[in-house]
């Protein structure tokens, strides 16, 4: 009787394990058909397209001064407020001016001491050194009261609008800017340029501006300068960007869209679809096919073509015509899956 049972319990753990083991050879098969992702690819081919850079930027004044005298004191008087339009010359700050007159008082005793001066070297009744030195201290004094005049009578050396005051008449200039006048009808603007386009991007070269104030108007612009050198952290450069504004429309500080237009160029042109965004961020990156395995890299994005859009590979020999891009079944896939590639 023993001996049929413990034969009996033999037989059911024998049929337990084939069972368990059944079961696993299942699951690794299941488990190997899961890793194998179905996909299609495209070879990635360069192609030449017109390139137009799409850029954002931020207007500016071509030029913007801060109102600060050279002199401290009081204020005696400002002429212009905040939105004041004034042209070239005119008067904007007058200061305290008992600098200036003290030195207008020694000016003129000095100028009549040199007068006086020069005529006895005339003579030869005086040394050369007596009159050089008096003929130094008038020079002083005449350029000192140059210095004070314009630091007194402050004038505005362009055209454009008041736009901060920061004083009243009266009070203590103590060195923070009693105003700062903005140039407004001409303007200029800061546009970062991916390094790749550094030996198209030329001086002259002319530049749409868009507003979304104005929809569907073009403002014109010319590059005026093209910066020498390459942001190292951010790859890109700078040109900066010269915008006639005669008609007052766009203001600094209006945030822009500029268009540029760089000629044909080699791209790397894909379908919209195949490009993926990382979650939480705008990070985007796309899968080739390198034999069987799925390989991640990432890109950023350049000119839109309808349904298709330009890729530019964040590291420079990442992709390259030839590569097999996945088209298909890309949102499942991970760095480093295996790939069953269908036709």
């Amino acid at each position: 009787m023993n001996r049929t049972i413990r034969l009996a319990t033999v037989l059911l753990a024998a049929a337990a394990l084939a069972a368990c083991g059944g079961q696993s050879g299942s699951n690794q098969a299941t488990t190997t058909q899961k890793e194998a992702e179905k996909v299609k690819v495209q070879t990635l081919e360069s192609e030449r397209i017109a390139k137009t850079l799409e850029l954002s930027a931020t207007l500016e004044g071509y030029e913007t001064m801060n109102i600060s005298p050279s002199v401290t004191g009081h204020i005696e008087h400002i002429y212009v407020e905040v939105g004041s339009r004034v042209q070239k010359g005119s008067m904007l700050v007058r200061m305290d001016q008992t600098q200036l007159n003290t030195t207008r008082i020694n000016l003129a005793s000095t100028k009549t001491e040199f007068e006086r001066v020069s005529a006895l070297k005339q003579s030869g009744s005086i040394s050369e050194q007596v009159y050089d030195q008096t003929k130094a201290g008038y020079d002083q004094l005449v350029e000192n009261e140059r210095f004070l005049e314009q630091n007194t009578f402050v004038k505005a050396q362009f055209a454009g609008v008041i736009s901060a005051k920061y004083y009243e008449d009266g009070e203590m200039y103590a060195g923070q800017p009693i105003l700062t006048l903005t140039q407004i009808s001409r303007l200029k603007a800061i546009i970062n340029i991916p390094e790749s386009y550094f030996p198209l991007v030329k001086q002259g070269m002319k530049v749409e501006i868009e507003s979304d104030i104005y929809p569907g108007q073009i403002f014109p612009a010319t590059i005026e300068i093209v910066y020498p050198t390459i942001d190292p952290t951010s790859h890109t450069f700078q040109a900066k960007l010269n915008i006639p504004n005669s008609s007052e429309k766009i203001r600094p500080g209006m945030y822009v869209r500029t268009r540029l237009a760089v000629g044909e160029v080699d791209a790397i042109v894909v379908p919209y679809q195949s490009v993926l965004k990382l979650t939480g961020s705008n990070d985007r990156y796309v899968f080739v096919a390198d034999g069987n395995t799925a390989r991640r890299v990432a890109v950023t994005l350049g000119q839109r073509f309808d349904d298709r859009i330009e890729i530019i590979p964040v590291e420079a020999d990442a992709l390259k015509a030839g590569d097999r891009l996945v088209v298909t079944g890309q949102a499942r896939l991970v760095d480093g899956a295996t790939l069953e590639i269908v036709e």
